[in-house]
């Protein structure tokens, strides 16, 4: 399937009933193929929600809330840890993950109303987590912007996580709120390799455009960093201190990175990307990531999710931290960002009333 990270739709684990389409039983005949398109266009369907911030209290995890403005990501990232989610919406999370998107377009007004309630305690918001807020219907949809225009109203810390370009769109009010150190940017970086980038996540920026995207935001005063992941054994792995370089270089002054990490219906679409891209290494890279899980290839233990466990593991996280102080990106490890600012415009001028 053309620019999409899978044309495989695992079944969803929630439906009793399964069906069986890839069968070949003989009585196929198209000669013009026009039943079995090598793309597919992404559909999209509006959500009214009642809530548009999530709370979070995992430990390894390090914000208390966030804010997805879509559901499901065009990006098409083959190893996206938010793909079981889709299931909860009687979708698969294979191709139908990249194809069926769900919009919250009220989310912006519902995001005014919760910060306008008396009890809510102000705390950064992570912006675009489970999918990523960049995503390319974002450049028609515009809630991401929409949201980001009402944090900026209310002086309301966030945080950004995206490997789309088009986060420079919003420079203007980014670095607007970076100015009052309300803002912080993280680039996910997986490869410096074009190649592997296209056939790992065929919709997202190319490897040297966000090093663009951070020596910009990086220009404009607003606190960058990268998250290198996931690391995934014998695919990108060997790339590690490359990205390291290349991300100070553009002006990044943290890092982090994520083991690969494969819940549910992730495993099986994966290791039919491996099959299909890599079938040479491909039981390599299983049992290696099953050493990591103690025998397992997903283990949701909060101590070791992130990262695995092991000799392997080690030698990552050696390699990442040895390279890391070399090139003075723990300087700045945690990015703390002001609360004291927070302000409810509608609350002042009640009270000057």
């Amino acid at each position: 399937m053309r620019t999409r990270g899978t044309g495989y739709n695992p079944h969803n684990r929630f439906q009793v009933l399964a069906s069986d389409r890839a069968t070949d039983d003989g009585w196929y005949q198209d000669p013009d193929d026009v039943m079995c398109p090598d793309s597919l266009a992404t559909r999209v369907v509006d959500e009214q929600v009642k809530t548009i911030i999530s709370r979070n209290s995992s430990p390894d995890v390090s914000f208390e809330q966030s804010i997805n403005p879509y559901r499901g990501c065009e990006h098409g990232c083959v190893y996206c840890f938010a793909r079981p989610t889709h299931a909860y919406w009687d979708l698969s999370p294979g191709l139908e993950f990249e194809t069926h998107l769900i919009a919250k377009p009220n989310g912006p007004a519902r995001l005014r109303a919760e910060l306008d309630k008396t009890g809510y305690r102000c705390s950064p918001i992570a912006l675009g987590v489970n999918t990523d807020a960049y995503q390319p219907i974002e450049k028609h949809r515009g809630i991401t912007r929409a949201l980001l225009e009402v944090l900026k109203e209310y002086r309301h810390p966030v945080t950004i996580i995206t490997k789309g370009a088009l986060i420079l769109r919003d420079l203007d009010l980014l670095a607007e709120l970076a100015a009052d150190g309300l803002c912080s940017v993280r680039v996910s970086l997986t490869t410096l390799d074009n190649q592997l980038k296209r056939q790992m996540e065929p919709r997202t920026a190319a490897p040297a455009t966000r090093l663009r995207i951070l020596r910009e935001l990086s220009a404009a005063g607003i606190p960058t960093g990268i998250i290198m992941g996931p690391v995934i054994p014998f695919i990108n792995d060997h790339e590690l201190e490359a990205m390291l370089e290349a991300a100070a270089g553009a002006g990044a002054t943290r890092a982090s990175w994520i083991m690969l990490r494969l819940p549910h219906e992730v495993t099986e679409l994966f290791e039919e990307w491996l099959q299909r891209h890599y079938p040479d290494r491909a039981s390599h890279v299983m049992n290696r990531i099953r050493d990591l899980r103690g025998g397992k290839t997903y283990d949701a233990d909060y101590s070791q999710r992130m990262t695995g466990q092991g000799p392997y593991s080690d030698l990552i996280r050696q390699r990442f931290n040895g390279k890391m102080r070399a090139l003075k990106l723990d300087r700045h490890e945690t990015e703390p960002l002001r609360t004291d600012l927070f302000r409810r415009p509608s609350g002042e001028q009640m009270t000057l009333i």
